[in-house]
């Protein structure tokens, strides 16, 4: 989708939604190690003649291989993008609407996370947020 075209919400939240990717993906590596582990044992505990254990082992090794390749470039795309949010929030008037887009895309922090850290209502924090996003809109435009 055109970053254009996307609404300011939509914009900001790639982030999140890119760290995300990158964790289920973290994930699934750790749950690959476990079996090439898993793997490693049984070979070693194996006469020498099984080379099905020996190709299943290699299957793993290639497919950790490959999830590693694709976190790192999730992980460079989730810098160029977080690095893109924070000159785009820098561009906002109000320090307090910078600090709560920083919290809430840059760091991931939960509406009652950044009410409590801002000691502010949450519905403060709310109307905060819609007028952030309003000025993130115009400055996109612009």
């Amino acid at each position: 989708m055109n970053n254009q075209k996307m609404s300011a919400h939509d914009y900001l939240s790639q982030a999140y939604r890119i760290d995300q990717r990158i964790n289920s993906k973290l994930e699934q590596v750790i749950s690959l190690r476990s079996l090439a582990e898993k793997a490693k044992s049984t070979l070693s505990k194996t006469p020498k003649a099984k080379d099905k254990n020996l190709h299943y082992m290699e299957d793993i090794v290639i497919k950790m291989v490959d999830l590693e390749s694709e976190i790192n470039r999730d992980l460079n795309r989730l810098i160029d993008l977080k690095h893109e949010i924070m000159t785009m929030v820098k561009c906002v008037e109000l320090v307090e609407l910078q600090t709560l887009l920083e919290m809430r895309y840059l760091s991931f922090k939960s509406w009652e996370q950044i009410a409590v850290e801002l000691h502010f209502e949450l519905r403060h924090v709310y109307r905060l947020h819609g007028k952030a996003l309003s000025e993130v809109e115009i400055i996109r435009r612009t």
